[in-house]
């Protein structure tokens, strides 16, 4: 059986479509699977063992699927559900599995703040979307792979980081999904432990601000290193704290633990951090806690964030208690 897998983006959405892309390998006789992304995304998935071979999307979409149909795919199976993926799977005219996008409920929870939607997180129902194959939950949760070459050396973090540090994720797509500089700046000079910063070359500057208030107990690596080097960095951290990011799923990948922050986007869009069903509630509590300013009628008001505040106050991130974050963190590095 040969099976393509879409998901063009992004980074945290494509890493919670790898429960899926394992049950499938693992539980499915001489299965080929075929992964299609964005060329842009390739690090995320390009040491996972679970995927026999890769098509990229680069702005070439007519040659693109002149190769897919090529290959004679048994099943594509839509983990996207856009524009593109719907043009592919109209040309590669073959069986299709897709998972429920919800985009209606999302609508209804971010517009009118009416939620229904299901609370079964999107990893579940990706491999819902499996069933017809007789593929079931394994209860793993997810993977991140890192190429032997592409892991931190020694000397990348400071002798003064040696003994443990917390991973601050200080990175998102959107402006509504990140604590304004003074909180991050605030949260930081709360927390009496080593951090990391983490981020792209684009969050290098504002990581450079929030380093100001300790340039010995807060090192600033935005920019300083790749994906996959950055998701060390969250390999070998005692804890991470993150906004809705690609970084929080990889750091769940690696079983750690997690506080989320979340501005307009929310857990209640069944996107929380995931570790798969294989845990108790009990010991999820232990692994990850999600802050999101009580009682705010606006909140959430977007499924990806948005550029600006729509209601311009941006309370969402304002509000959060920033000392409550840092003696959770405390308590969740130095509990034995």
């Amino acid at each position: 059986m040969k099976l393509l897998v879409i998901r063009f983006s992004s980074i945290g959405d494509i890493v919670l479509t790898t429960p899926a892309i394992r049950c499938l390998k693992q539980q499915l006789p001489n299965v080929e699977i075929h992964f299609l992304s964005k060329l842009q995304f390739k690090a995320v998935t390009e040491a996972n063992p679970y995927i026999d071979q890769f098509h990229y999307y680069n702005g070439n979409l007519s040659a693109l699927i002149k190769t897919l149909k090529a290959e004679q795919f048994d099943y594509v199976i839509d983990f996207h559900k856009n524009f593109r993926s719907y043009k592919i799977r109209w040309a590669l005219r073959t069986k299709v599995l897709a998972y429920r996008k919800l985009s209606v409920q999302k609508f209804l929870l971010t517009r009118f703040h009416i939620n229904l939607m299901p609370g079964r997180h999107i990893s579940l129902r990706c491999l819902d979307a499996l069933a017809p194959l007789g593929v079931t939950d394994d209860g793993r949760g997810l993977d991140y792979f890192i190429p032997l070459h592409a892991t931190l050396k020694l000397g990348d973090l400071p002798v003064s980081h040696s003994a443990g540090y917390i991973a601050i994720v200080i990175g998102a797509s959107y402006f509504t999904k990140k604590l304004p500089l003074e909180k991050l700046q605030e949260l930081c000079a709360a927390i009496n432990y080593p951090i990391v910063l983490v981020g792209g070359k684009e969050d290098a500057t504002m990581g450079a601000a929030i380093a100001t208030v300790d340039d010995i107990k807060v090192y600033n690596a935005c920019g300083k290193f790749s994906l996959h080097e950055s998701a060390d960095i969250v390999r070998h951290s005692n804890l991470v704290i993150s906004h809705d990011t690609g970084l929080q799923y990889i750091a769940c990948a690696f079983q750690k633990k997690v506080l989320a922050i979340w501005g307009g986007t929310s857990p209640a869009l069944d996107v929380e951090p995931y570790y798969g069903t294989g845990y108790v509630n009990e010991a999820l509590h232990h692994l990850y806690h999600n802050y999101v300013v009580p009682n705010l009628a606006c909140q959430p008001c977007s499924n990806y964030g948005t550029t600006t505040c729509p209601k311009k106050h941006f309370h969402c991130m304002q509000w959060q208690d920033v000392d409550q974050i840092a003696k959770d963190a405390l308590a969740m590095v130095t509990k034995k």
